[in-house]
């Protein structure tokens, strides 16, 4: 029988979650989405001293501001809880005692001062088939020492006992199959007796194995640790129920050669989290997408293309479209270098694809900032004129301040090259025939304007450039007659006049 999907995101909560993290949360939730399965958020705290507050928190909202709505998980509850690594500290007690029982592992006293003694005596030491027995374990001393050690307090870990030389086989859907040979890997502690917690190896496989997971979908950075994991379902006898493996290619730097880091963000200047994240410890903050003007479903959509393809040339994808399309075979197996610059074309077009109103609304907050007081309507007008111009948010001020107030000034620069000796005299006469403009539509205006311009004998251009100057303050903005309609006729006659008596020419 064919078990129900089920993909788990499980993140430490040491920190902000990079960018490659939402990645890997993203192609989790589009497999599971697309196979009707179930998408669950696991908190992996078990290493208690990089624990950072706020983290979980952070990884939660973060998600759920792109869209990524969980079934289960610390926050939404579920069947298979709890889903916070330390809340199943006595769950993991049992596993590490039926290893023990079964011989597939053994109790170390080693401290360490004693391994740091032998790293020195033995270059490239591992602790493994080949040294454990020079050490202070469970298989060097009598049952009768380690109770005693155990029973005086002395601290202790649970190390895997690897067989040497056997072949680990891993199946990977993106990258076939993976040999290795089991002695370049060491006997990797499972559990550790000074915080009564396991290791990251031990509480993930027991926690795959409890919540039914059917996939494990997580960056290449995991891929050496596959081997190790066969070996423990092996361990447990739970070949049967072992998860299929993904590992998703890295996300490397935009230049060079690597794997994406905050500094390539920090030097280049572009975010590497999805939301702002202020450093608990050191007070640093570090930039957001949220807050840097992305909107969640550009951040989706670019992050999506990122190690997938289609199959076809189309980019722009709903939520809906990227489910319905996606699938692991189509993954990159090599890394995918990352184009900020794709990410705020990305941007560019879904500011284009979101309704005026929505967009006003996210922008009247800024206005309220400049002190501006005006209908959501008149800015919703605004919006529509100048969103084509601009990949974010923040940037439509510099692109609409000119509806919201008369110039204070004017360039001089283009006071120099388009205010000509006869501008004066030609726009009070161009006041007087927009005074006389009942229907103050843009193409009316136009019309009318174009035709007394032509009966003059005027030059268009002149005309033209000197009433952006006195309208704009500058030599910017949509379509001239567009901002006369829409800033109105009293207003438009007031910059006119404004404007004939403040510009000198240069």
């Amino acid at each position: 029988m064919t078990r129900r999907v089920r993909v788990r995101f499980a993140p430490s909560p040491t920190g902000p979650l990079h960018i490659g993290g939402v990645r890997t949360a993203l192609y989790n939730y589009l497999f599971a989405k697309k196979n009707n399965g179930d998408f669950i958020l696991r908190i992996e705290d078990t290493d208690s001293q990089r624990f950072v507050p706020g983290a979980e928190e952070y990884i939660i909202e973060a998600l759920t501001w792109l869209g990524l709505q969980f079934d289960e998980g610390t926050h939404v509850g579920g069947n298979y809880g709890p889903y916070r690594q330390s809340d199943r500290k006595d769950i993991y007690k049992e596993y590490v005692d039926q290893l023990l029982e079964k011989d597939a592992a053994y109790i170390a006293f080693d401290t360490p001062q004693e391994l740091e003694a032998k790293r020195t005596e033995i270059a490239n030491f591992q602790y493994d088939a080949s040294t454990r027995m020079q050490m202070r374990n469970s298989l060097t001393l009598s049952k009768e020492e380690v109770d005693n050690l155990i029973k005086e307090g002395n601290q202790y870990v649970v190390r895997f006992k690897i067989a040497p030389d056997q072949e680990v086989i891993v199946n990977d859907i993106i990258r076939g199959e993976v040999k290795y040979n089991s002695s370049v890997l060491d006997d990797k502690v499972l559990y550790k007796s000074a915080d009564s917690l396991p290791t990251y190896h031990l509480a993930n496989i027991v926690d795959d194995h409890l919540m039914e997971i059917t996939h494990v979908i997580r960056g290449e950075e995991w891929l050496p640790s596959a081997p190790l994991h066969v070996l423990l379902y092996r361990a447990f006898g739970w070949e049967d129920t072992m998860p299929q493996f993904a590992h998703l290619p890295l996300l490397l730097k935009p230049e060079g050669n690597g794997k994406l880091s905050k500094r390539d963000g920090d030097r280049l200047g572009f975010p590497v989290f999805p939301l702002e994240w202020k450093d608990p410890k050191t007070g640093e903050i570090s930039s957001g997408y949220r807050e840097s003007g992305y909107l969640p479903e550009a951040v989706v959509n670019f992050l999506a293309l990122l190690g997938w393809n289609p199959g076809n040339d189309q980019e722009i994808m709903s939520m809906d479209e990227l489910i319905g399309m996606f699938s692991l075979e189509k993954c990159s197996k090599s890394g995918a270098k990352f184009d900020y610059e794709k990410g705020k074309w990305f941007n560019h077009q879904y500011i284009q694809l979101r309704p005026d109103s929505e967009i006003a609304n996210i922008y009247y907050p800024i206005l309220e900032e400049k002190g501006i007081d005006c209908e959501i309507g008149y800015v919703e007008k605004v919006v529509n004129l100048v969103k084509e111009r601009v990949n974010f948010i923040k940037e439509l001020w510099d692109q609409s301040y000119f509806f919201f107030g008369a110039p204070a000034s004017y360039d001089e620069k283009v006071v120099k090259k388009r205010w000509k000796d006869e501008s004066p005299v030609q726009l009070a006469e161009l006041t007087e025939v927009l005074n006389g403009i009942d229907d103050f539509s843009a193409h009316n205006q136009e019309e009318i304007i174009k035709a007394w311009i032509e009966s003059k004998g005027y030059h268009l251009g002149n005309i033209m450039n000197a009433f952006r100057l006195a309208i704009v303050g500058e030599s910017k903005g949509p379509h001239m007659f567009d901002i006369t309609a829409t800033i109105g006729k009293e207003e438009t006659i007031s910059r006119l006049e404004k404007a004939i008596k403040e510009i000198k020419p240069l």
